[in-house]
């Protein structure tokens, strides 16, 4: 916590707006703009998944579509498109941002135009706080006329060419879950420069209530907007979202001075006109062997690591979704490992990680 949180909590309380709307939800949202810039509308929700539910949904996704899904992610950027009883097809991702890849993306939506099935959406994510090859990405998907959903979960604060990712897709997604850069506890955003898409989603959002005297419902809403109470815990939040980034770069930064020389240790470079907050420093090892002895021995030590997202298109729940890739996912699943990377770590603390893999390399 960055010390005005419970001003601001206090002040949901005295007021008595504990609802799910109110002045700290009006806001946070308004904070959020101040950060992606002037021309996007922001919808606080209760969570980053049932943001990207309600993106797919104004998007016109339904029983029987496809939309395409980075493989190289978390669940929770694919999970919603089955809610709609679409089905995700997978995509892999190229070794300079490892996110989504350009090349397997335009073949896997020429394979679907060619059997019929149009991909309805693309969800692209910054993954670890890297922005995604941007420029390609909304080349292909202008070409074919396909909407794109940003995943911007783990990259507030990260920007392209000095445009703040959320900012670039039809519709952007943030997170404020525990684990992310800066939290409402749990949380997240809609992000638009579409006002009617933010509209939209607020309605649905708020059970989808019409404009009458009484309770009527001309449409299936949901339950999906941010309370009073952890909208003020994120105005708090967004007053330290620089000094966090800053924070995490440090990390990240820390890391490459210390154990970069080794040769087993290869880091993500951030590419020109790339800024990453570096949610997670993460780096790769030649082996999963080598990866593994690096797990364990900071393990001993009581130090957390963990590897890095197993690719969707390998876990069991979509063993049968259709998907592109090239085996570069799965080699960054087997080889990489994330390192403890949080805002309140201390130089004490980087340096017990940092003298727990320098003895098992040397």
């Amino acid at each position: 916590m960055g010390g005005t949180e419970q001003n601001y909590v206090n002040e949901a309380f005295d007021t008595n707006w504990i609802a799910p709307l109110g002045p700290n939800v009006n806001a946070f949202e308004q904070s959020i703009k101040q950060k992606l810039g002037n021309n996007v509308h922001v919808a606080a929700l209760s969570a980053g998944t049932a943001a990207i539910h309600l993106s797919l949904e104004l998007l016109g996704v339904g029983h029987g579509d496809e939309v395409i899904c980075q493989s190289f992610t978390f669940s929770a950027s694919a999970n919603p498109i089955t809610y709609l009883g679409a089905s995700p097809v997978f995509v892999d991702s190229e070794l300079d941002t490892w996110n989504i890849s350009p090349v397997l993306l335009r073949k896997a939506i020429e394979d679907g135009i060619a059997k019929g099935k149009k991909p309805k959406a693309i969800i692209a994510v910054h993954l670890y706080g890297m922005p995604y090859k941007i420029s390609e990405i909304g080349t292909i998907a202008k070409e074919f006329e396909i909407p794109i959903i940003e995943d911007s979960a783990e990259a507030l604060g990260s920007s392209y060419k000095e445009t703040p990712c959320g900012t670039f897709g039809d519709i952007g997604i943030l997170s404020f879950n525990g684990n992310k850069i800066i939290t409402t506890s749990g949380g997240g955003a809609l992000v638009s420069k579409n006002k009617e898409f933010v509209e939209r989603a607020v309605f649905l959002a708020t059970q989808a209530r019409d404009d009458a005297p009484h309770y009527q419902h001309s449409n299936i809403g949901y339950n999906y907007r941010m309370s009073n109470v952890l909208a003020g815990i994120g105005r708090g939040q967004m007053e330290v979202l620089n000094d966090r980034v800053n924070a995490r770069r440090a990390n990240h930064q820390y890391y490459k001075d210390k154990i970069g020389q080794f040769e087993e240790i290869e880091f993500l470079i951030e590419p020109d006109g790339y800024f990453s907050n570096r949610w997670l420093s993460c780096i790769l090892t030649p082996s999963f062997e080598i990866r593994e002895k690096l797990r364990l021995a900071l393990l001993d030590e009581n130090i957390e690591s963990r590897p890095l997202w197993k690719p969707l298109h390998l876990q069991p729940i979509f063993r049968t979704s259709k998907h592109f890739v090239d085996g570069t996912s799965e080699s960054l699943f087997e080889r990489g490992l994330c390192l403890p990377s949080g805002s309140n770590l201390t130089k004490d603390d980087l340096d017990r990680v940092v003298t727990t893999i320098k003895n098992v390399l040397s």
